[in-house]
């Protein structure tokens, strides 16, 4: 069974033998007011006594294991019918008893600073903080930071929603959970496992990551700046400057005056983007063996530099593919978060949302188009309601469809493209049953630009529009060569499908990764 495969190797990482008369323990994520996945086999594991038999029991439902010869234990309760409360008893030579148990759906969500920023920071928290009052949705935030190997438990409790508590949760998440609950009505557990400023080089395995041909020239750069770091000399550098900043708070607060901020410590911030693997170990680990309807995620800010953009076309798939093998339970659904819109210099957003985009060739994956949703100046936008509210429509189009649905799971993506003359028509997908349509904006270079034959772009416009191809044409150029659309970091985007979502920024060539403007 693929669940025992996976399950031997974390759980022989970072453990001591089990102590003479061990109490039966299970991690944090097994605690009060847990949500449970509905139709699938429940996974509890924990630690005892070698050789004990533990029991666990819920909703009527009973499986026994023996713990081996570490103490570890783990096994599987037969599906569940969403519902609750009930209470989880898991009894060996102690008994545990955990209480206000739901049946519903879970999700594991993770990220950034984008996945990771709170509700009481986004759009309309006092409305929102107020409509909150749903305690059936539930957030378990994972504790802890990079580890140096596949840890068994994290930091951690479920807290259920309410005007009280909802300030906390993921706005991302929450907001999903929000909209989906509408659909689905049943309890919606969501797993939130972020860590702001955080690269996806730290969420994804070591071990899978080094055995990747793709990202040798990035692990190798990493493990440079990882060989060049002196720790030492940047912790003295950072007890000066906290010992500096101590004395210069005495005196702000003598004057009256607002004290200055903290010195942010210099070996965290470099661990935070100079890891591979270490939050995969830390807050991963012990929750991906959990029993899950399926994964969002919201994170590539980090990786938009020169040098690291164009490997996201690789890393992403990877922490899919990846999180679904050490899950066990076979291509479970995954969507993500396409960047927004955002000035940001000295960045390159283009090719990691290209790399999102090419990523759905994986099976069941979606993505939210969040072009127009960003703040030029913000990279923290706090229109999370729509960015949650797009996840929950695809999943309630692919995930919870029977096929009888004409919603349309996601924004119109780059199928095709033809060149007819001095013209180039592009056939998109998911344009839905009212076809494509387009908002006329300021032609420019930053919203759809042409190549000619000399590659030289030229500000291109929209010409002709139906229900699955748009025709671009640019003026003066006869003999077209390529076409890029919204290859920008924060342009101003047309092009929308029947359910008035935007289109994927895309571009028909791989000539370079610069943007037109920078020509």
């Amino acid at each position: 069974m693929r669940w025992t495969c996976f399950c031997i190797p974390l759980f022989a990482v970072a453990l001591t033998a089990a102590p003479v008369h061990a109490e039966v323990k299970v991690g944090s994520i097994f605690s009060d007011h847990m949500v449970l996945q509905r139709d699938k086999p429940v996974r509890v594991w924990g630690t005892a006594d070698a050789d004990e038999a533990v029991t666990v029991e819920v909703a009527g439902k009973k499986a026994s294991a023996t713990a081996n010869a570490e103490g570890n234990w783990k096994l599987e309760l037969p599906a569940l019918e969403a519902g609750g409360p009930h209470t989880l008893t898991i009894t060996g030579s102690n008994k545990i008893e955990i209480s206000d148990v739901l049946v519903g759906e879970v999700w594991l969500c993770s990220g950034q600073s984008n996945m990771a920023m709170t509700v009481n920071r986004a759009r309309d928290f006092e409305a929102e903080q107020q409509a909150a009052t749903d305690s059936q949705i539930r957030q378990f935030k994972v504790g802890g930071n990079f580890a140096s190997s596949p840890q068994q438990d994290c930091a951690g409790s479920w807290v259920s929603c309410s005007p009280d508590t909802v300030g906390g949760f993921s706005a991302t998440a929450y907001f999903f959970a929000r909209e989906l609950k509408k659909q689905v009505d049943v309890p919606i557990g969501i797993i939130n496992s972020s860590v702001g400023g955080t690269p996806i080089d730290a969420w994804v395995s070591e071990t899978t990551q080094r055995s990747s041909g793709h990202l040798k020239p990035l692990i190798e750069q990493i493990d440079a700046a990882r060989e060049e770091f002196d720790a030492d000399a940047a912790r003295a550098r950072f007890e000066k400057q906290q010992a500096e900043w101590r004395e210069k708070v005495k005196e702000a607060r003598a004057a009256g005056e607002k004290p200055p901020a903290a010195p942010r410590d210099p070996v965290a911030l470099f661990e935070r983007k100079n890891t591979i693997g270490g939050l995969y170990n830390g807050m991963i680990a012990p929750v991906i063996h959990y029993s899950i309807r399926g994964g969002l995620w919201y994170q590539g800010e980090a990786n938009s530099s020169p040098g690291k953009a164009e490997y996201y076309q690789y890393q992403l798939p990877l922490l899919v593919t990846s999180w679904r093998a050490e899950n066990g339970s076979g291509d479970f659904p995954f969507a993500w978060v396409q960047l927004p819109n955002f000035q940001g210099t000295g960045r390159n957003w283009p090719v990691v949302r290209e790399g999102m985009m090419d990523t759905l060739y994986l099976p069941h994956t979606g993505m939210a188009v969040t072009i127009d949703v960003g703040e030029t100046k913000d990279i923290h936008p706090k229109d999370k309601q729509s960015v949650g509210a797009r996840l929950a429509q695809w999943a309630v189009a692919t995930v919870y469809s029977d096929g009888s649905t004409d919603l349309v799971p996601m924004g119109p993506i780059y199928e095709s493209h033809e060149i007819d003359g001095d013209k180039i028509v592009v056939t998109m997908t998911y344009s839905g049953p009212g076809g494509l349509s387009y908002e006329p904006v300021e032609p420019s270079l930053a919203t759809a630009a042409i190549a000619d034959a000399d590659g030289k772009w030229h500000v291109a416009e929209i010409v002709e529009c139906d229900d699955e191809t748009i025709t671009f044409r640019a003026k003066d150029v006869k003999s077209p060569t390529a076409l890029r659309y919204l290859w920008a970091n924060d342009p101003t985007p047309s092009i929308r499908n029947s359910a008035g979502l935007p289109a994927s920024p895309f571009r028909t060539d791989e000539l370079d990764d610069t943007t037109p403007f920078d020509q």
